[in-house]
């Protein structure tokens, strides 16, 4: 049997590096050093073909523990629902009211980073409340 050692979460969107910089926001993540060779990125960058200028943007969680995420530039805007998504677990182990003021605080702060705010999901006998919202990008995501 395989055992998977790591994974990478991909999303498609139209400006890679202001994507990939909104979730090194939310997420605490941050850039990985550019390539050897290169003092920056934008050095890197300036070094690919025009082409691939812009094309793709990495960022990584600093203790190594979380998904790598890649951002890749693709043509066509989103168009529907996300078949999977992220739930940034900002309220782990809170339940009522603590927890809300712990989803609303998180929300105020990523609104002020360009998400949106979706729907407030209230607690009931299987699930503990939640939060929906977008990235820049209108990727859904939850506070959870």
């Amino acid at each position: 049997m395989t055992s998977i050692r790591q994974i990478q979460i991909t999303f498609d969107c139209a400006e890679p590096e202001r994507v990939a910089r909104f979730w090194c926001e939310v997420l605490g993540y941050v850039l990985p050093p550019p390539p050897e060779g290169f003092a920056t990125w934008d050095d890197f960058g300036r070094a690919l073909p025009p082409e691939r200028q812009g094309a793709a943007f990495v960022c990584m969680d600093p203790s190594g523990v979380g998904p790598r995420l890649y951002f890749q530039r693709v043509p066509e805007g989103k168009v529907v629902k996300n078949r999977v998504h992220l739930d940034v677990r900002v309220a782990t182990g809170l339940v009522g009211e603590e927890r809300l003021a712990v989803l609303e605080a998180e929300c105020t702060r990523l609104v002020a980073l360009g998400a949106v705010r979706g729907q407030l999901l209230l607690a009931d006998d299987d699930n503990e409340s939640c939060l929906n919202m977008q990235d820049i990008e209108g990727n859904e995501f939850c506070l959870d």
